[in-house]
């Protein structure tokens, strides 16, 4: 392998609590067919070649990683307890470790969110292998097959067009140094990686992803998670 060549590292922001998700623990540790939630998240990057390590980003004071995730050490598994408020200013800070541990300004990050546990090796590697020659990078996503609604409280008051809507997912592919700036011009209130690079004049590239790669949000979603993964 030529090491002038841009690598490829994974980042998975953690310090979120999920609130939404109605777990009595951090989401990312509530159990789940067998094992915690990030630690399915994990399992599929580890397993993913191309990359050379994965950075997990916890909160400060986090102590329950290493009981949800035991034996999660190594060479290519590295932690970070450097977490922030928001999810950007989480992933500002694992670039900003990523550089201290000497990624370079081309390398490739690939954001992915601890909550999206149904990932597949093959997916990952299909990002990848769309992006590494792409001038700016991508994420999966999935063109929008439902009807768009605009909403007034609970009312619905417009269509929108559903054309030209994708569905964002991750993980999104972007360089170490034009990321760390995007989000430093865009701030904490991006909710995605993706959003900061657009603010910043480019357009990230848009690769297919899976209806399987859901998020896990709602209390609902554990049960739907639980059964996918035991159909595998």
């Amino acid at each position: 392998m030529d090491d002038a060549a841009p690598r490829c590292f994974a980042l998975v922001p953690c310090a979120g609590i999920g609130e939404r998700a109605g777990t009595e623990v951090p989401k990312q540790y509530a159990p789940l067919a067998g094992r915690a939630l990030v630690a399915h998240t994990l399992a599929a990057l580890d397993a993913v070649p191309h990359l050379r390590a994965t950075l997990v980003v916890l909160a400060p004071g986090d102590a329950a990683f290493e009981a949800a995730v035991p034996g999660w050490h190594g060479a290519r598994r590295w932690l970070a307890h450097c977490g922030g408020a928001t999810r950007a200013a989480s992933v500002a800070a694992g670039l900003a470790v990523l550089r201290e541990r000497g990624v370079r300004d081309d390398d490739w990050v690939l954001v992915h969110d601890a909550a999206r546990c149904l990932l597949r090796p093959a997916w990952v590697e299909r990002l990848i292998d769309a992006c590494l020659g792409d001038a700016v990078g991508g994420l999966l996503a999935l063109p929008l097959a439902d009807t768009l609604k605009l909403a007034d409280g609970r009312r619905s008051v417009h269509t929108l067009a559903r054309t030209d809507k994708w569905l964002a997912q991750t993980p999104q592919m972007f360089r170490c140094a034009e990321l760390q700036a995007a989000l430093a011009a865009a701030g904490d209130a991006v909710t995605d990686e993706a959003s900061a690079i657009e603010a910043s004049g480019r357009a990230p590239l848009l690769v297919s992803g899976e209806v399987e790669n859901l998020k896990v949000t709602w209390p609902a979603d554990f049960a739907l998670a639980r059964r996918l993964l035991q159909t595998r």
